[in-house]
């Protein structure tokens, strides 16, 4: 080492049995090329702080050209490099050239990242690796796969791969709702898609239906866990289910790691296998551009029971208005100030108790969107990090009139596209309007009041019939409103023909509400309600049974 910098062999010394991180770093730059700090961590898997020690030791035996460095004696390093531990998936991968094409294009147009949801995207390589991981250690043809999340579109990969497995994802990101639906109806793949906030639990159809769960979550030790827990209660039988965890940490934080892992053994998981450094990632440098992945057994004794709905619950991020730092929720000014706008007699989320006026009943945010709570004015308070639920929660209630305050800042209300979106999602069961710069200059009351259902067109009526009963069934609500407007029409359909009807026009519609039922999905809810009316209209009257 004495031909070395005395800071590297320092460094070396210091990391012990360690070092053979150090040692993959400096045998890529043994190749003399000109390397970012990024491209390093990508190409050796080490985490950024440790990366840069490295470079910051070998001091003046680097050259630098804006954020590049290369050796200036790359000669002095090649006894660093070693050969690669062979990969044992390698063989497999190569059996799937045209699902690793089509992950890549997939990957290159999706959505960008969304860091408020530590979106990292993981390369078409990693997808790749994952679904065929999936396929051959577990029989999946005839399976049903849930992804709870799924920005790196494992759900495609694995259907890719394996035909004859089915997958279920469940997120709160529209966007990537949207482009795996459409993803999967162009490549004929099975894949249903359900929105919800799993903070506040999993959507009714896909819990204990599932027979193997897969999600990267986020990397705080509670995003982890609730992300687990919702992926048990997903699971048909856990005992014969497991569920597969991404998870990443950089070499120098092992104490986070040790928290998350006691969480999981806590809730009778057990380490079946971890594989090292298993995913990789297009970022994510703190934790080395790469994450390992848990394949995790139930023992019996497993627990998915997760709650939800309070503040707490909230913070499962690291970034953004629901990291664990953050504060979120109105103020007591600010609430007072929308409280004492109307008489309202009942708030539902985490209002500041002193701004609630007596006699006014508090309902959890939980409890408001599992079931519809009746009443005249009610308040849904979504500025403490809730606001995609927004159209959600006007749905869910019971109220002749709602008021929900959100940021200014929310999709659903800072630009006239938005506004109308969300017009269009509750119509036309209810109108709608907007109080910006209330409370204050970041925030946004929406006001949704209760329309008349003898009013609208028939169409209208049906989709209204659906709205009413949000919580519930949607093929169901289809069949039962088109069998209603029908007879209203004096064209009345029995359920065999409102059944059959409805299963064509709306295919989609299968296993979900209209809680879960993704964003896009509503203007296809729309057209299919048109059609369905227009055949009942044009056809001859069924026998009712």
């Amino acid at each position: 080492m004495t031909d070395h910098p005395p800071e590297l062999a320092g460094l070396l010394t210091e990391q012990g049995i360690d070092a053979a991180r150090i040692h993959l770093v400096l045998a890529a730059l043994s190749d003399g090329a000109w390397w970012t700090p990024r491209e390093l961590v990508r190409a050796t898997t080490v985490a950024h702080r440790l990366v840069d020690a490295t470079l910051t030791a070998l001091g003046t035996g680097l050259e630098h050209s804006d954020d590049s460095v290369r050796l200036a004696r790359p000669g002095d390093y090649t006894g660093f490099a070693r050969p690669s531990p062979a990969d044992p998936m390698a063989p497999l991968l190569a059996g799937h050239a045209d699902a690793a094409e089509e992950l890549r294009r997939l990957v290159d147009e999706a959505p960008p990242p969304r860091t408020d949801l530590d979106h990292v995207t993981a390369t078409a390589d990693t997808a790749l690796r994952r679904g065929v991981h999936l396929a051959t250690r577990f029989a999946l043809p005839g399976a049903r796969l849930l992804c709870v999340g799924d920005h790196d579109l494992t759900s495609l990969a694995a259907t890719l791969v394996s035909p004859g497995a089915e997958a279920v994802v469940v997120d709160i990101d529209e966007r990537m709702l949207d482009y795996i639906d459409r993803a999967a109806d162009r490549l004929g793949l099975p894949v249903t898609c359900h929105f919800a906030d799993l903070r506040l639990g999993l959507p009714a159809s896909v819990a204990r239906r599932c027979d193997l769960v897969f999600t990267d979550p986020p990397y705080t030790p509670e995003g982890v866990e609730l992300f687990v827990r919702r992926g048990l209660e997903g699971l048909a039988d856990p005992r014969r289910g497991r569920v597969l965890v991404a998870y990443g940490a950089s070499e120098t934080t092992p104490g986070l790691v040790a928290r998350t892992q006691a969480r999981l053994a806590r809730m009778g998981l057990v380490f079946e296998a971890v594989l090292p450094d298993f995913n990789r990632y297009l970022g994510a440098e703190a934790i080395g551009a790469a994450s390992d992945l848990y394949v995790l057994r139930p023992t019996a004794r497993v627990t998915a029971d997760g709650g939800g709905g309070g503040t707490a619950a909230a913070r499962v991020y690291s970034q953004g208005a629901n990291a664990k730092e953050a504060t979120g929720g109105l103020g007591e000014t600010d609430a007072r100030t929308v409280l004492e706008s109307a008489a309202f007699d009942t708030v539902a989320g985490a209002w500041p108790r002193a701004a609630v006026p007596e006699g006014v009943r508090r309902v959890r945010l939980a409890d408001w969107m599992g079931a519809a709570t009746a009443a005249r004015r009610a308040a849904v308070d979504l500025t403490g990090g809730w606001d995609a639920l927004l159209g959600r929660a006007v749905l869910a209630g019971a109220a002749e009139e709602t008021h929900v305050v959100v940021p200014a800042r929310a999709p659903q209300v800072r630009d006239a596209a938005g506004q109308q979106a969300l017009r269009a999602m509750l119509s036309p069961r209810f109108d709608v309007r907007f109080l910006r710069n209330t409370p204050g200059p970041r925030g946004t009351v929406v006001v949704a009041r209760r329309t008349e259902r003898d009013a609208t067109a028939p169409e209208d009526r049906l989709l209204w019939h659906c709205q009413e009963r949000a919580h519930g069934s949607l093929p169901a609500a289809l069949r039962e409103g088109l069998i209603a407007v029908a007879a209203e029409a004096g064209r009345p359909v029995n359920k065999k023909t409102a059944r059959t009807r409805v299963a064509a026009e709306a295919p989609w519609a299968a296993g979900h509400t209209l809680l879960d039922l993704p964003a896009h999905r509503f203007a296809a809810l729309r057209e299919a309600a048109r059609r369905l009316v227009d055949a009942a209209a044009a056809g001859a009257a069924d026998p009712v049974d």
